[in-house]
Protein backbone atom coordinates (compact mmCIF):
# COMPACT_ATOMS: atom_id res chain seq x y z
CA UNK A 1 0.00 0.00 0.00
CA UNK A 2 1.09 3.63 -0.86
CA UNK A 3 2.04 6.24 1.69
CA UNK A 4 -0.91 9.02 1.39
CA UNK A 5 1.50 11.86 0.62
CA UNK A 6 3.67 9.86 -2.10
CA UNK A 7 1.92 11.41 -5.31
CA UNK A 8 2.15 14.47 -3.50
CA UNK A 9 5.76 14.65 -2.71
CA UNK A 10 6.09 13.67 -6.73
CA UNK A 11 3.91 16.28 -7.98
CA UNK A 12 5.92 19.18 -6.10
CA UNK A 13 9.05 17.05 -7.23
CA UNK A 14 7.65 17.46 -10.92
CA UNK A 15 6.80 21.06 -10.15
CA UNK A 16 9.91 21.76 -9.32
CA UNK A 17 11.94 20.35 -11.89
CA UNK A 18 9.88 22.26 -14.43
CA UNK A 19 10.51 25.53 -12.85
CA UNK A 20 14.03 24.93 -12.68
CA UNK A 21 14.23 24.04 -16.33
CA UNK A 22 12.35 26.58 -17.32
CA UNK A 23 15.20 29.31 -16.51
CA UNK A 24 17.79 27.23 -18.35
CA UNK A 25 18.47 26.93 -21.92
CA UNK A 26 20.88 25.07 -24.05
CA UNK A 27 23.30 27.32 -25.78
CA UNK A 28 25.93 25.29 -27.31
CA UNK A 29 28.07 23.41 -24.45
CA UNK A 30 27.23 25.78 -21.58
CA UNK A 31 23.49 25.96 -19.75
CA UNK A 32 22.24 29.60 -19.88
CA UNK A 33 19.22 31.01 -18.16
CA UNK A 34 17.24 32.65 -20.20
CA UNK A 35 16.77 36.71 -18.86
CA UNK A 36 13.26 37.81 -16.95
CA UNK A 37 11.29 40.76 -18.38
CA UNK A 38 12.27 43.07 -15.45
CA UNK A 39 15.75 42.94 -16.23
CA UNK A 40 15.21 42.98 -19.69
CA UNK A 41 13.17 46.27 -19.57
CA UNK A 42 15.73 47.68 -17.34
CA UNK A 43 18.38 47.11 -19.81
CA UNK A 44 16.05 48.49 -22.55
CA UNK A 45 15.30 51.76 -20.47
CA UNK A 46 19.34 52.41 -20.75
CA UNK A 47 19.26 51.97 -24.26
CA UNK A 48 16.96 53.85 -25.16
CA UNK A 49 18.12 56.65 -22.90
CA UNK A 50 21.28 56.23 -24.96
CA UNK A 51 19.88 55.76 -28.50
CA UNK A 52 18.11 59.56 -27.13
CA UNK A 53 21.67 61.09 -26.84
CA UNK A 54 22.97 59.11 -30.40
CA UNK A 55 20.22 60.77 -31.88
CA UNK A 56 20.68 64.34 -30.34
CA UNK A 57 24.47 64.16 -32.24
CA UNK A 58 23.11 62.34 -35.10
CA UNK A 59 20.77 65.54 -35.40
CA UNK A 60 23.16 68.09 -34.84
CA UNK A 61 25.77 66.55 -37.78
CA UNK A 62 23.00 66.85 -40.13
CA UNK A 63 21.59 69.95 -39.27
CA UNK A 64 23.92 72.24 -41.24
CA UNK A 65 22.75 70.47 -44.33
CA UNK A 66 18.97 71.47 -43.45
CA UNK A 67 19.92 75.23 -43.46
CA UNK A 68 20.68 74.70 -39.33
CA UNK A 69 16.58 74.75 -39.07
CA UNK A 70 14.92 72.25 -37.43
CA UNK A 71 13.51 69.11 -39.11
CA UNK A 72 9.94 69.43 -39.98
CA UNK A 73 7.36 66.36 -37.99
CA UNK A 74 7.14 64.53 -41.81
CA UNK A 75 10.43 65.04 -43.03
CA UNK A 76 11.01 61.46 -44.60
CA UNK A 77 14.53 61.13 -44.89
CA UNK A 78 15.56 62.48 -41.40
CA UNK A 79 12.85 60.00 -40.23
CA UNK A 80 15.17 57.27 -41.89
CA UNK A 81 18.45 58.69 -41.41
CA UNK A 82 17.43 58.37 -37.42
CA UNK A 83 15.80 54.51 -37.90
CA UNK A 84 19.67 53.72 -39.47
CA UNK A 85 21.19 55.36 -36.46
CA UNK A 86 19.15 53.71 -34.09
CA UNK A 87 19.64 49.91 -36.09
CA UNK A 88 23.04 50.73 -36.41
CA UNK A 89 23.59 51.33 -32.82
CA UNK A 90 21.48 47.72 -31.89
CA UNK A 91 22.71 46.05 -34.76
CA UNK A 92 26.67 46.87 -34.04
CA UNK A 93 26.23 46.02 -30.72
CA UNK A 94 24.33 42.67 -31.34
CA UNK A 95 26.51 41.64 -34.22
CA UNK A 96 29.90 42.37 -31.94
CA UNK A 97 29.96 40.76 -28.66
CA UNK A 98 25.73 40.52 -28.51
CA UNK A 99 24.96 43.26 -25.80
CA UNK A 100 24.19 46.63 -25.91
CA UNK A 101 25.62 49.22 -23.06
CA UNK A 102 22.52 48.47 -21.80
CA UNK A 103 22.52 44.76 -21.81
CA UNK A 104 25.94 44.77 -20.28
CA UNK A 105 24.96 46.51 -17.29
CA UNK A 106 22.52 44.17 -16.57
CA UNK A 107 24.43 41.73 -17.35
CA UNK A 108 22.67 40.23 -20.23
CA UNK A 109 23.55 38.53 -23.94
CA UNK A 110 21.59 38.12 -26.80
CA UNK A 111 22.29 35.10 -29.13
CA UNK A 112 21.10 32.53 -31.56
CA UNK A 113 18.88 29.81 -30.56
CA UNK A 114 21.96 27.75 -30.55
CA UNK A 115 24.19 29.79 -28.75
CA UNK A 116 26.35 31.54 -31.79
CA UNK A 117 26.49 35.33 -32.35
CA UNK A 118 23.80 37.40 -34.24
CA UNK A 119 24.09 38.10 -38.09
CA UNK A 120 22.97 41.14 -39.47
CA UNK A 121 20.17 39.37 -41.28
CA UNK A 122 18.77 38.32 -37.61
CA UNK A 123 19.33 42.39 -36.02
CA UNK A 124 17.17 43.45 -39.14
CA UNK A 125 14.30 41.04 -37.98
CA UNK A 126 14.99 41.08 -34.19
CA UNK A 127 14.69 45.00 -34.72
CA UNK A 128 11.83 45.02 -36.81
CA UNK A 129 10.00 42.49 -34.37
CA UNK A 130 10.97 44.42 -31.10
CA UNK A 131 9.33 47.45 -32.79
CA UNK A 132 6.23 45.58 -32.98
CA UNK A 133 6.50 44.12 -29.73
CA UNK A 134 6.91 47.51 -28.02
CA UNK A 135 4.09 49.39 -30.56
CA UNK A 136 1.48 46.75 -29.11
CA UNK A 137 1.17 48.06 -26.18
CA UNK A 138 4.27 46.43 -24.96
CA UNK A 139 2.45 43.14 -25.50
CA UNK A 140 5.05 41.27 -27.21
CA UNK A 141 7.38 41.94 -23.85
CA UNK A 142 4.58 40.85 -21.23
CA UNK A 143 4.92 37.78 -23.67
CA UNK A 144 7.90 36.89 -21.49
CA UNK A 145 6.10 35.78 -18.50
CA UNK A 146 3.69 33.55 -20.33
CA UNK A 147 5.91 31.84 -22.81
CA UNK A 148 7.17 28.50 -21.73
CA UNK A 149 10.61 29.32 -22.55
CA UNK A 150 10.39 32.86 -21.23
CA UNK A 151 10.73 34.17 -25.08
CA UNK A 152 9.04 37.69 -26.39
CA UNK A 153 7.80 37.88 -29.96
CA UNK A 154 10.78 39.02 -31.30
CA UNK A 155 12.80 36.62 -30.07
CA UNK A 156 10.62 33.96 -31.92
CA UNK A 157 10.88 35.81 -35.03
CA UNK A 158 14.51 36.15 -35.05
CA UNK A 159 15.24 33.04 -33.61
CA UNK A 160 17.17 33.95 -30.57
CA UNK A 161 17.38 34.77 -26.92
CA UNK A 162 18.46 36.69 -24.23
CA UNK A 163 20.50 35.31 -21.80
CA UNK A 164 22.10 36.04 -18.46
CA UNK A 165 25.84 36.66 -19.23
CA UNK A 166 27.98 33.95 -17.46
CA UNK A 167 30.90 36.51 -17.67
Amino acid sequence: MRAAGDGTTRRVLWLARRIHSRGAANLGTAEAKVAGLGRRLAALSYDLVLLAGLWFIATALVLPFNGGEAFRPRHWSYSLYLLSVTFLFFGWFWTHGGQTLGMKAWGLRVRTMNGDALRWKQAVVRLAAACFSLGALGLGYLWIVFDREGLAWHDRLSRTRVVRDSR
